[in-house]
């Protein structure tokens, strides 16, 4: 899992020489995105995917969310009819389910950044351009600091998650 920094630029010049300056850096061009704001068209830079634009795992994320809430409640209807039933492994098993969904919506609510793509609908209404950047999570701090020390035009606007495989 990748983490997707976002990066608020206010013209195409400036975010190409932080391509320059990421690339020279070590991140790979095909983990670098940009969307460009109203009225504007871009020439010189790796355009967002459809599935980008899109925000395709906003959508991913929510799925998974509904998904682990739809198997708790299923846990604890379980569990109430195995204990009317007086079922004690069903109980376990069910009380084990419950355990598990709980932890992992815990971890993942509270460990997995959450930017998406909504957040700058406002700054993409501009003539922004909104730069997206995959690196791994060892990377972050190294990258962002990179961005603020040589380009302070350049707004962060937080951090997501990404899966490389998917092409999100």
């Amino acid at each position: 899992m990748l983490r997707r920094l976002y990066f608020v630029i206010p013209d195409e010049p400036h975010v190409v020489e932080i391509v320059k300056d990421l690339e020279a850096a070590g991140v790979d061009r095909g983990h670098i995105h940009a969307i460009p704001g109203k009225g504007m068209t871009l020439t010189r830079l790796p355009p967002a995917t459809e599935r980008q634009l899109h925000d395709a795992m906003w959508r991913m994320q929510k799925t998974l969310w509904n998904s682990n809430l739809i198997v708790f409640g299923l846990a604890a209807l379980g569990l109430a009819v195995a204990l009317y039933a007086g079922s004690a492994a069903g109980a376990l098993t069910a009380t084990v389910v419950m355990a598990v969904s709980f932890v992992s919506g815990a971890l993942f609510a509270l460990r997995v950044p959450d930017t998406h793509l909504d957040e700058f609908r406002g700054a993409l209404a501009h003539p922004n351009v909104l730069l997206m950047v995959d690196v791994p999570k060892r990377r972050v701090a190294e990258i962002e600091a990179l961005v603020a020390r040589r380009h302070p035009e350049a707004e962060p606007g937080g951090s997501g998650w990404t899966i490389d495989a998917f092409g999100v």
